[in-house]
């Protein structure tokens, strides 16, 4: 083929365009590649050959006859976490009491991404309901625990642990996943991969596994910011059946959603460095994130440290999302099939999340709203916020994550802060760390500010090349 496991989405357009391979060879391809390193990575549910490769045969029809216009996921591969629904296929949520669940019909992402010409090859792996119940291990998912392909002794990163290896290890060309407080950017930074979470509302959650209705975003994982931008492009906008996304682009804020596409603006922006933010990290994630920040002052940004402001992120957070995922789950907790969860804190831990008092929910929210104000008003002096992703690299797999990397505290919970403000950020590999494991620096934008922070990250990446590093175990 012309193209290989670790092309990016624009490569493998360029190629199926050019006829240079058909999109029927690329599924066959990735999908031998999933049968052959999926189970060893943790990394698959469900193989979905036949759909796979009607799709890719349709495909390849379109390109044939050139209908290829605006369409640059025609005959693209890929992987959805396995909490969107797909008709007729099972949709698991990562969790044994709903192995055997089957939906009638597709989320809206998988909908969209049909209509874009996108080739659905696999349901993949996830840490059992998105994490709700407040596991801490990583072997918290009835296929067991996702690895990163850079050691598989090492977490791929929750909770979409599987969208992170598989995209990491060259199985998918792009995955979704999904995040209510890290589960994109997480297992971006520990798979050596791009994740973008979008702006809250920017796209339609209908079909999804809900585990906070007021936190949860879906958005793409691949190898570049340029691929994420293309993905986002085609699952972004209104849906009747989601209605945060009628309350985001009815607004006009978002009304530039459509236009995000900018490589050739290479306009000078105001990025803010959080203090602290680097300071309690591993050496190597210190080391990494200084170099990241040289190359964006190389590019002409204004760069400055500001101090983040003290707020009570992780109660606040901690109540909303126990209170919402409590009610997302109640069946299970209600008929006792909770205790067939396979982490161990899982069994258990959805009883004390159905304890929260109303009035402290909606405390938390009252809270919430008055933190938003505070962190948008950042964003009158800058335009991002940047800080190293995670503060470790990937955590090993056997130990309770409370059992790891003890000396490090991290600094400002700038993860969970963006969460609850509804912000968009970019997870970027840049560089190494300890057992040979992939370090990331974020970009946080304000809502609704995706073209910017799309800007600034593909300027990045086009000054450097972490990724385009790939692990060796699976080439």
């Amino acid at each position: 083929m012309a193209v290989n496991a670790y092309s990016t989405v624009e490569e493998l357009g360029r190629a199926l365009r050019a006829k240079e391979v058909s999109s029927v060879e690329l599924t066959r391809f990735y999908l031998d590649r999933l049968a052959k390193y999926g189970e060893q990575l943790g990394a698959v549910v469900t193989l979905t050959r036949d759909r796979a490769m009607a799709e890719a045969t349709a495909a390849d029809r379109e390109l044939a006859a050139g209908n290829t216009q605006n369409r640059p996921l025609l005959g693209i591969p890929y992987g959805v976490k396995d909490l969107l629904a797909t008709k007729g296929i099972p949709t698991t949520w990562g969790a044994e009491p709903y192995r055997n669940q089957v939906f009638d019909y597709d989320a809206t992402v998988v909908e969209r991404l049909t209509r874009a010409g996108a080739v659905l090859v696999a349901k993949l792996a996830m840490v059992e309901l998105a994490g709700g119940f407040g596991y801490n291990n990583a072997d918290a998912s009835f296929t067991g625990p996702g690895r990163t392909p850079w050691n598989t002794n090492f977490w791929s990163g929750g909770s979409s642990s599987g969208p992170g290896a598989a995209v990491g290890a060259g199985l998918v060309p792009f995955a979704i996943g999904s995040e209510t407080s890290g589960s994109i950017l997480t297992p971006a930074a520990f798979s050596g991969v791009t994740g973008l979470r979008p702006t809250y509302g920017a796209v339609s959650r209908h079909g999804a596994m809900a585990l906070c209705w007021t936190l949860d975003k879906i958005g793409p994982m691949g190898r570049t910011a340029a691929d994420c931008n293309l993905v986002f492009q085609a699952i972004m906008g209104e849906d009747e059946n989601d209605p945060t996304t009628r309350a985001v682009f009815r607004s006009g804020e978002a009304s530039w959603l459509a236009n995000s596409a900018h490589r050739s603006n290479k306009r000078s922006v105001r990025i803010g460095l959080v203090k602290g933010s680097w300071d309690k990290v591993q050496p190597a994630v210190r080391e990494n994130f200084l170099k990241s920040v040289d190359v964006l002052k190389a590019q002409g940004h204004t760069v400055s440290e500001f101090d983040y402001p003290d707020l009570p992120v992780g109660p606040t957070i901690s109540v909303i999302v126990d209170a919402e995922g409590a009610s997302a789950f109640e069946d299970i907790l209600v008929d006792g099939r909770a205790k067939q969860l396979r982490a161990v804190a899982d069994r258990t831990g959805g009883y004390a999340s159905a304890a929260t008092l109303a009035i402290d929910y909606l405390r938390a929210q009252r809270v919430r709203a008055k933190i938003r104000r505070d962190l948008l008003k950042l964003f009158d002096t800058i335009d991002l916020v940047v800080s190293p992703t995670r503060s470790t690299v990937a955590y090993p797999i056997g130990p309770n994550f409370n059992e790891v990397y003890k000396d490090i505290r991290g600094g400002p919970p700038v993860i969970a802060s963006m969460n609850l403000l509804g912000a968009p950020c970019f997870a970027l590999p840049n560089g190494f760390g300890e057992n040979g494991l992939p370090t990331s620096v974020q970009l946080n934008a304000a809502p609704a500010r995706e073209p910017l922070m799309t800007n600034v990250a593909i300027q990045l990446q086009e000054a450097t090349a972490f990724h385009r590093e790939i692990p060796k175990a699976f080439v």
